[in-house]
């Protein structure tokens, strides 16, 4: 019996802080940080200029539900994304909805940034999306990628790869 009681305790002792483990606290799981681009991260600093010339930060970002797509004008699934943003810009901006398009440098070009967005439709900010600002927003696995944080900038929603936008628009409206 005394064997049992000592092996038992063996057991216990990572769960109670003892040799070999310890015991996280409420404050230090709260503070625990979240990778960049994962569900919980925070919409991070940035502050850029658009292929447009025009200033784009997080500042100007703060309180709003903000979409950040990242694509490109060769990818084929950004194209049939990229007018349904626009749409849910122009119905849900009122209410505090902002969208960012960041344009990543993988692969050449096939048409002038701004013309491929003109063709499309697109009037939100476009921004070339430079290595240290990927990494920022964790990097990217494939494209496109959509990040949907709240209000308090918090990330809520990531897809990567092509998504319907009656999908990306209910995840919007949860979230206003």
């Amino acid at each position: 019996m005394m064997l049992l009681r000592a092996f038992s305790l063996l057991l216990l002792m990572p769960l109670l802080g003892g040799p070999g483990g310890s015991m996280a606290g409420p404050a230090q799981t709260a503070t625990a940080a979240v990778a960049p681009g994962e569900i919980g991260s925070r919409l991070p600093e940035f502050a850029v200029k658009d292929l447009r010339g025009r200033n784009v930060s997080s500042a100007s970002l703060r309180g709003k539900v903000v979409l950040i797509d990242f694509w490109g004008t060769w990818c084929q699934p950004c194209k049939k994304e990229m007018p349904g943003y626009q749409k849910l810009l122009d119905r849900y901006g009122p209410q505090g909805f902002a969208v960012i398009g960041l344009k990543v440098n993988v692969m050449p070009d096939t048409e002038p940034p701004l013309r491929f967005a003109r063709r499309l439709g697109v009037r939100y900010p476009l921004v070339g999306a430079t290595d240290d600002l990927t990494q920022k927003f964790g990097g990217i696995e494939g494209l496109p990628t959509t990040l949907l944080y709240d209000r308090d900038g918090v990330l809520r929603w990531k897809i990567i790869g092509f998504e319907y936008t009656r999908v990306v628009a209910a995840e919007v409206q949860r979230l206003l």
